[in-house]
């Protein structure tokens, strides 16, 4: 198979950069009992990335994943979230961070946050290693991204287009 063309949005070591400054903003506010929540599959890498610049800074959450679909292999979200897997263990009492690859409608997040407080968080912290250019803003927007994406299509670093190319190391763009 034959790689489309993809450009380089964000190189590996670029991410790197982002992701080690995002868990200093981060850590101030994981104080007591947190859990980190992975949101399958695409926040796969960087969630585990971020866990290793939080532990970094001796900040060290439960990690757990829900895994919650919207695009199954389309391109644009089909504008309803669907719980394919819940969380296994219990966030009653606890903050919960909740991370995702790229913050675009904020239909995930908000879902997400929702889930969590109905199951007991104390609060939900939202987290997005890209945010979109016409995500929402004020109320509706992401607490914390690493960076803003341009309005393109996004892969590589767990982000894919109809499964494929989510092993690639750094962030790139179809067009």
């Amino acid at each position: 198979m034959t790689l489309p063309k993809i450009e380089t949005v964000l190189s590996e070591t670029d991410l790197m950069t982002r992701i080690d400054a995002l868990a200093e903003r981060l850590a101030p506010h994981l104080t007591g009992d947190w859990t980190a929540i992975n949101i399958l599959i695409g926040a796969t890498p960087f969630t585990s990335d971020l866990m290793k610049a939080l532990a970094r800074l001796d900040v060290h959450p439960v990690l757990d994943a829900l895994w919650l679909e919207s695009y199954r292999d389309a391109r644009e979200s089909s504008g309803r979230v669907v719980v394919r897997a819940d969380i296994a263990r219990q966030v009653t009492g606890r903050g919960v961070l909740l991370i995702d690859d790229v913050f675009d409608t904020g239909r995930t997040l908000a879902f997400a946050r929702r889930h969590m407080l109905a199951k007991g968080a104390r609060e939900v912290i939202t987290c997005a290693l890209a945010r979109k250019p016409w995500a929402p803003e004020g109320e509706g927007n992401v607490d914390f991204h690493a960076f803003d994406a341009p309005g393109r299509y996004l892969v590589g670093y767990g982000m894919d287009d109809a499964g494929l190319y989510r092993g690639l190391p750094y962030i790139g763009a179809l067009d």
